[in-house]
């Protein structure tokens, strides 16, 4: 899909996983960014990506982020030192590893997932990171595996142009929807840190990276 790709309600809320007529709601509020095309809505691929990732990394959300323990999501096992050049091997890498999780049930249907959402829309968030996620019923608890690439992967179709290098997967149970959100607010707030992301792609192994991540913030965001 390129960029400017229009999409539907129906699409919309597959991506954002609400229902339809949450989306049609917020249309006709001017919460979501949107336009008529006769009597029709439609939405800007583009738009919808930058409107996501502004209410990920919004300050209304930083509250939440206390809420979040690293070591209940990540484990140093679902760390991964990458060098793949396309983002459906990074993703399926990922997928494999956090199928290894005991929380994950069907190794076939998260892979699958990741990717048609991935196909949806770009998971990525600008400064060189991406956060593919999914909500599955054969997911028992929230889990993380981190991706960090050893070369840039160009096809994630970000909005800054920056190829992606830390990818963070997270899969989490159908009815985690608030935990899941917070999770999701987490790691794009932590990620806007320049020294913890310049930090991770200097890692030499799994334990320093995720020694990294557990550390507390002490860096004001930028």
């Amino acid at each position: 899909m390129i960029e400017d790709d229009i999409l539907t309600i129906e699409e919309v809320a597959k991506y954002l996983r609400v229902s339809e007529r949450t989306v049609y709601d917020w249309a006709q509020k001017g919460e979501i960014p949107s336009g008529k095309i006769g009597t029709v809505w439609r939405f800007k691929k583009s738009e919808i990506e930058k409107w996501v990732n502004d209410r990920l990394t919004g300050s209304r959300l930083n509250p939440q982020l206390s809420t979040v323990r690293i070591d209940t999501v990540i484990s140093p096992e679902r760390i991964l030192f990458l060098n793949y050049s396309t983002k459906r091997d990074v993703l399926l890498a990922l997928a494999e590893n956090l199928a290894g999780a005991p929380q994950v049930k069907n190794r076939q249907e998260l892979a699958g997932e990741v990717l048609k959402r991935e196909e949806l829309m770009s998971t990525a968030i600008g400064r060189g990171i991406a956060i593919p996620h999914v909500r599955l019923s054969s997911v028992t608890d929230l889990v993380v595996s981190v991706g960090i690439s050893q070369t840039g992967i160009l096809d994630f179709q970000t909005l800054d142009d920056e190829p992606v290098r830390l990818v963070f997967m997270i899969a989490a149970a159908y009815n985690q929807h608030a935990y899941y959100l917070q999770t999701l607010s987490f790691f794009s707030a932590r990620l806007k840190s320049p020294a913890l992301r310049a930090g991770l792609l200097e890692a030499k192994n799994p334990e320093e990276a995720y020694k990294l991540l557990a550390e507390p913030s002490a860096e004001p965001a930028m």
